[in-house]
């Protein structure tokens, strides 16, 4: 069989079965939606939305949430119809592989791991930050060493490493379990959320939102093209939606209760995300969130509500809630963990069952019925990247992974509606194909609108997927016919060669943009001199920083160096298999 074979639907749903091999069935519709408010909210809204605000958006953050909602909803509304087709775990993976082929699953499959993996290492690291900040309200200080990783000034994020371990374990018990704790946190967090919006609306200084969107000065920093490139970072905040269909094989009714928890969680979420955003922006400047303590906004807001003395400092008029708000966002955060983690043990899952990652993936615990050797290998990938990659880095790679699976899904519904119209379906995605092609331009512009150096990771991560699916994948597929001589490999390899060239493409792009960057921070430093202007130092500091990013940036080496092997690899492979079919 070639690599565009299809998996057929029938024996998808066959996989459904409850038999010994399964996965345990114990997920009600409310399940499936608490499963994505613990993960909507928390991933995003308390973690990298002061930072979207302070280098991106402004106080116009809401709009960012606006129009990122927008891209969500029109994936989400292809997910639902999916899920109540082919109630499996694996998300887009399953869903690519039943309408487009393994190939493309393939690529899909490796992608969610920048989602969900990556994604749960992003929220460990600011558990992490506002663990720190709770903590230093009783007077505790923990070495700076052991609460960041190196890039952040430290040596390695312990406590980011610590959450990660203890989620995979309890993960491991059992996904009962599991959901029960999160209904718990998710009722705590959506309190927490509301408390914030209600108390902090008297504290909002209108003062704040002027300019309320501040001027365009190039690059995705502030003005409109700041606008789409934090809609696309701050996308991040609503991955959660699309993690509730990978434990479509888990919910007692999948094809009535997976559109409801997909849709009625995304919803809700979009609602109290824009409140918030108004209120954090409102209670005190967006420039409060630069720096480190953007990666915890709520904390700084908090801090802001009170009354400023003759000094300038601020004396919050509540400072239980500071530390109340604190702890139910560091278990809020748990919440999110746990769903990334589960969801990519579940895309996994469904691979190996497929044959194209090891079988290790697709082994169920004999008690729990979980894939325990699965949450084991992803508790220390996880780890690792929660224990030395910034925050900032791990955050964007996780929304373009996002935005890219969106739009094979999209595709995806147009894909399944011409060559299966009438295979059952609980839920139809309205209007289409105009729904699925609004959701592919909407998340292609704001994968656009991200930073070149995010591109130039996507790159890399997709080109070392090629690596495993055409050495070991392509051979070892069930679908396959047990060898590499399989009608499309050379699609495939000439594929990975394309990408070594956007790789090059990316590298350039982003070497100009820091070149641009540097450029217009030069001009504007030159004007504030010729004027005398007060901000002289600021825009000093400013300048010198995007030079020394320039002079010390060596992305830009690592992607050519990686492109050019990998061009040669893939070269050799090609006319190797050319030569021998």
């Amino acid at each position: 069989m070639g690599l565009f074979v299809k998996k057929p639907l029938n024996v998808l749903l066959a996989e459904t079965e409850d038999h010994d091999k399964s996965l345990k069935k114990t997920l009600g519709a409310w399940g499936l939606v608490a499963l994505g408010i613990g993960a909507i909210i928390g991933a995003g809204l308390f973690s990298i939305t002061g930072g979207a605000a302070a280098n991106n958006a402004g106080p116009a953050i809401t709009l960012s949430f606006v129009i990122a909602a927008l891209g969500c909803a029109f994936a989400g509304l292809c997910y639902a119809e999916f899920a109540s087709m082919i109630p499996v775990a694996g998300s887009a993976y399953t869903y690519s592989y039943a309408t487009m082929g393994e190939f493309i699953a393939w690529i899909i499959g490796w992608d969610l791991v920048l989602e969900y993996a990556v994604g749960a290492a992003t929220v460990s690291i600011s558990w992490s930050r506002y663990l720190h900040k709770f903590l230093e309200g009783f007077n505790i200080h923990l070495p700076e060493a052991l609460m960041a990783g190196p890039w952040d000034g430290g040596m390695i994020n312990l406590p980011a490493v610590f959450v990660v371990i203890l989620m995979s374990l309890l993960l491991i018990r059992g996904t009962k379990e599991s959901a029960t704790v999160n209904g718990v946190i998710v009722a705590l967090k959506v309190a927490v959320v509301l408390i914030f919006i209600v108390l902090g609306w008297g504290y909002i200084n209108y003062a704040n939102y002027d300019p309320y969107i501040p001027a365009n000065e190039g690059n995705g920093v502030f003005g409109f093209s700041g606008i789409m490139r934090a809609a696309g970072i701050v996308f991040f905040a609503y991955i959660g939606f699309d993690a509730v269909s990978t434990a479509a094989q888990e919910a007692k009714n999948p094809g009535k209760d997976m559109p409801k928890g997909i849709l009625v969680s995304l919803l809700i979420c979009t609602l109290l995300y824009i409140l918030f955003a108004h209120v954090m922006t409102g209670v005190t400047s967006y420039k409060s969130f630069q720096g480190q303590d953007g990666i915890a906004p709520v904390a700084v807001a908090i801090e802001h509500m009170g009354k400023q003395d003759a000094s300038g400092v601020f004396h919050a008029d509540y400072p239980w809630l500071n530390r109340a708000i604190i702890v139910a966002i560091l278990a809020g955060y748990m919440s999110v963990i746990l769903v990334m983690l589960m969801g990519q043990s579940r895309v996994f899952y469904s691979m190996s069952r497929d044959g194209l990652v090891p079988k290790v993936f697709s082994s169920v615990h004999p008690k729990y019925r979980t894939p325990a050797k699965n949450n084991l290998v992803f508790m220390l990938l996880v780890s690792l990247f929660a224990a030395f990659i910034p925050a900032r880095i791990v955050g964007e790679m996780t929304s373009i992974g996002t935005l890219f699976a969106f739009i094979l899904v999209c595709i995806g519904i147009m894909v399944m509606r011409k060559q299966m119209p009438d295979a059952p379906r609980v839920f139809r995605t309205p209007l289409v194909p105009l729904v699925p092609i609004l959701g592919i331009i909407t998340c292609l512009y704001m994968m656009i609108a991200l930073p070149p150096d995010t591109w130039i990771r996507l790159f890399v991560w997709m080109i070392i997927g090629f690596d495993i699916y055409l050495t070991y994948g392509a051979a070892k597929s069930k679908l396959g016919n047990g060898t590499f001589k399989r009608e499309g490999m050379h699609i495939a390899i000439i594929s990975a060669m394309v990408l070594c060239v956007l790789l090059f493409i990316s590298a350039w792009w982003h070497h100009y943009d820091l070149q641009q960057q540097l450029a217009i921070a030069t001009e504007k430093l030159t004007t504030a001199q010729t004027q005398a202007l007060p901000n002289i130092a600021e825009l000093e500091k400013k300048a010198a920083d995007i030079s020394d990013t320039i002079q010390n940036d060596y992305l830009v080496e690592i992607a050519n160096v990686l492109g050019a092997v990998h061009l040669v690899f893939f070269a050799v492979l090609y006319f190797v298999r050319r030569k021998k079919a």
